[in-house]
């Protein structure tokens, strides 16, 4: 669990009646440093702002048995890959990238903090059997291509839903010529393409990652079963993709969706055609996604060599080391020197930018500019790094991020466009290189972030404080029980147009002080969501008083009458991180039920964690019948059971009535949740049972 998510989950675990964890647990704090003013002074500065949530988080941590990793200690993925991914293992990962442990042959699934307080709580974990996408891999990466270019082009492949349902595998020759951490990071980007999780098959590579990690016993035993760890001769996969990576070119992917994938060749035709100001504001190298020692050392490489021509950067620079065992080495080998002196600023080692926790100063925010960064993360919806909603968030490689903070320019091509020199000389980049392991081994850096033991144990006597009259946090009241009667006089709330990812629906950034506060975090439910009534974003009507107001402002109006309401949404309904407060800020401001074209998987059991009924039409253009202020009613949720339709009467303002049918996903379990009004209330039942 990471510390913005383990808010909650550790507050639903409270209610659990548990005594200590069921399964191996831990804590990373890496989402609540903001960055600004560099690595030690943004950690510092977090611990203070944030000493409650510390404090709260550490104490529960000691009282069930929890592994606890200090602010500053890395992000999650990075940590678990150094220490807890194994090949053959399943882990529950209260973050959406948890799949990046696939890179070491992992199943790693992405969840929210309810699925994780099954597993904690030894409740059964359910998951809806997927598919298989097998991706056949031959050829070799070319010297100027990375494993993130693998990841980038088959997003443009798939599109942000293609993966929904499906596990991907990878398969073949190439998978051997790929390093642990770079198949990592192909892994970590399936989340954007939908993908239940990715997985690679046991290879040589891993085997030195975890050796060189303190994990040779890990190894050997991985060694002995590795017929157990790779796909059997002849396995049927539902679609078989085939990628020869020789043939592969680096890719940059936006703005505004991950899956907008264009070849760097064909880039600066684009950047031409869209009429975007050919200027690069900001390169971001770094995050979950590409923080590795091989992606640091071969970004250096061309920092290098910049450094040897007199070339500085044109744009600012910021890096994020994944881990302090990161740092620390790359501090030691001489890469932190290297981009230094290029002028980088070197930041915590922190989730940072990637996801909002960025100070920024070169932009002003009151007046919102059309500006382009382009940065090594996994995902740029808009406002999502800055909240500026004119910031376009490029995908690429790192080592392409450096080369480009040189130019300044959007489109420049590193691979085949010059640079003046300091005797004014053409100048062009020789290819990135760099060791995926560092000759010298790993340097395990400060004590300060010594890691946890193993094996925590559980201390009953902690106790875990939480005061009333915190703006921080605030312990859960269990929500209400279903009726057992249909749902009536809903009145429709949204109805959403377009893209609507968790975090249009519980915005990230400055809202993340208030992840253990559900009644504050609720304020920002919906905000981001643009209103197809009216091509307003966060703006609708009020059918009790015909005025306009903000989503959450009427929302809680409702909530005050015993109005209940629902969301009517597009496809690919809370696609994006694995937010679980964009499941429980729509329940807690009265929302029983929400109809869309298509959920994104993680959600849509999210949803049905806290007892919402997520419903998808049985016709896809009945959407396009439905408005805010609509009025409906179900039929078939009395009685409500697996692969059986639910129909809702709608009823418009103008007196108009019809039917329409709608589907849902819910199993036997999961219809158990509804009825008791989440899956936590059923948890604490069995656990009283006990």
């Amino acid at each position: 669990m990471q510390d913005a998510s383990a808010q909650m989950a550790v507050l639903q675990f409270m209610l659990s009646g548990m005594k200590t964890t069921a399964v191996p647990s831990s804590i990373h704090c890496d989402h609540l440093i903001e960055a600004f003013a560099g690595a030690d002074k943004d950690v510092d500065t977090a611990i203070t702002n944030n000493k409650e949530i510390f404090d709260f988080l550490e104490s529960a941590a000691k009282k069930y048995g929890i592994a606890f990793w200090r602010p500053g200690s890395g992000i999650i993925h990075q940590i678990v890959l150094e220490n807890y991914a194994a090949p053959g293992k399943l882990m529950l990962g209260t973050d959406s990238h948890t799949p990046n442990a696939g890179g070491l042959g992992m199943l790693a699934i992405g969840v929210g903090g309810a699925d994780a307080v099954d597993a904690m709580a030894n409740i059964p974990w359910e998951l809806k059997a997927p598919n298989v996408i097998g991706i056949k891999m031959t050829g070799k990466l070319n010297p100027w291509t990375s494993p993130k270019d693998v990841i980038l082009k088959l997003a443009g492949d798939l599109t942000v839903r293609g993966g929904t349902g499906h596990i991907i595998e990878y398969f073949g020759e190439g998978t051997q010529t790929l390093s642990c951490t770079g198949m990592a990071t192909i892994c970590n980007m399936g989340a954007e393409v939908g993908a239940t999780t990715s997985v690679f098959p046991y290879t040589e590579k891993m085997r030195g990652y975890l050796g060189a990690t303190g994990r040779r016993a890990v190894a050997e035993a991985a060694d002995a079963h590795k017929d157990f760890l790779r796909a059997d001769e002849g396995a049927h996969y539902d679609k078989v993709i085939e990628l020869n990576l020789s043939e592969i070119e680096p890719h940059i992917n936006g703005p505004f969706t991950p899956d907008l994938s264009t070849p760097l060749s064909k880039f600066k035709d684009l950047v031409k055609e869209k009429g975007w100001k050919d200027e690069l504001s900001a390169g971001l190298i770094g995050s979950c996604t590409n923080s590795s020692y091989e992606d640091m050392s071969r970004s250096a490489s061309i920092a290098r060599q910049a450094a040897a021509a007199g070339i500085s950067t044109k744009s600012n620079f910021l890096v994020t080391p994944g881990s302090e065992q990161i740092r620390a080495t790359i501090e030691r080998d001489g890469q932190v020197k290297e981009f230094e002196n290029a002028g980088a600023q070197v930041l915590a080692n922190a989730c940072g930018p990637c996801i909002g926790q960025w100070k920024r100063t070169d932009i002003d925010k009151s007046k919102p500019e059309e500006n382009a960064i382009l940065t090594s993360f996994n995902r740029n919806f808009r406002s999502r790094n800055d909240g500026n909603p004119k910031t376009m968030n490029f995908l690429a490689a790192p080592e392409i991020v450096t080369a480009m903070t040189f130019s300044g320019k959007l489109s420049f091509n590193p691979m085949t466009d010059s640079l003046q020199d300091k005797n004014g000389q053409d100048f062009r980049f020789e290819p990135p290189h760099g060791d995926d392991l560092p000759g010298q081994g790993f340097d395990a850096g400060r004590a300060t972030y010594e890691p946890p033991s193993p094996t925590p144990t559980s201390d009953e006597n902690v106790e875990i404080k939480v005061d009333p009259k915190s703006n921080r946090l605030q312990v859960l009241d269990p929500f209400d029980a279903w009726n057992g009667d249909e749902m009536k006089n809903l009145r429709v709330l949204v109805k959403v147009e377009g893209k609507c990812t968790t975090d249009h629906i519980s915005a990230a950034g400055p809202w993340l002080k208030y992840k253990g506060h559900l009644q504050n975090i609720a304020e920002n439910t919906l905000i981001g969501a643009l209103n197809a009534d009216n091509g307003k974003v966060n703006v609708v009507t009020d059918i009790t008083t015909g005025k306009e107001g903000s989503i959450p402002e009427v929302a809680k109006s409702y909530k005050s009458q015993n109005q209940p309401w629902l969301v009517i949404a597009d496809h690919n309904y809370g696609e994006g991180s694995a937010r679980e407060h964009a499941a429980l800020q729509v329940r807690y401001l009265g929302c029983p039920l929400i109809i869309a074209r298509s959920f994104a998987r993680i959600h849509e059991t999210n949803l049905k964690k806290q007892g919402v009924l997520p419903l998808t039409f049985a016709n896809e253009n009945d959407y396009e019948k439905l408005s805010g202020g609509d009025v409906v009613e179900t039929i078939g949720v009395k009685g409500i059971a697996p692969g059986k339709a639910v129909t809702l009467v709608v009823k418009k303002q103008g007196g108009e009535q019809f039917e329409i049918e709608a589907k849902h996903t819910m199993s036997t379990d999961q219809i158990e949740w509804f009825q008791k009004g989440s899956a936590l209330n059923l948890i604490k039942e069995k656990v009283n049972q006990l």
